[in-house]
């Protein structure tokens, strides 16, 4: 007769994988035609010149460039100032 409870029967230890969201390639960083540049949930970073947003809330470039973070003071609705961050890729120039 047993005395201990089954392992296998417990109900906890289960956890989710992480998402590996954050930002890919950093301020200054070459990107190329699509890479991927920042993954998030929601819109924490906005999508500036030669960046596109997916589906996803996903931040990708649309031409070949340096990487570029600025913050931006918005207003809101309310009238309160909110700083936005704005990525934007700058197409490099061949010389």
């Amino acid at each position: 007769m047993a005395h201990k409870k089954a392992g296998g029967s417990t109900t906890l230890g289960r956890d989710s994988h992480g998402q590996r969201l954050g930002v890919k390639l950093p301020h200054g960083a070459y990107a190329k035609v699509g890479a991927i540049v920042i993954r998030q949930r929601g819109t924490k970073f906005r999508a500036g010149t030669g960046v596109m947003q997916g589906s996803d809330d996903t931040l990708f470039a649309s031409v070949a460039g340096l990487v570029s973070f600025k913050r931006k003071a918005r207003t809101t609705f309310a009238g309160a100032r909110r700083y936005v961050h704005i990525i934007s890729v700058v197409p490099k120039v061949a010389k």
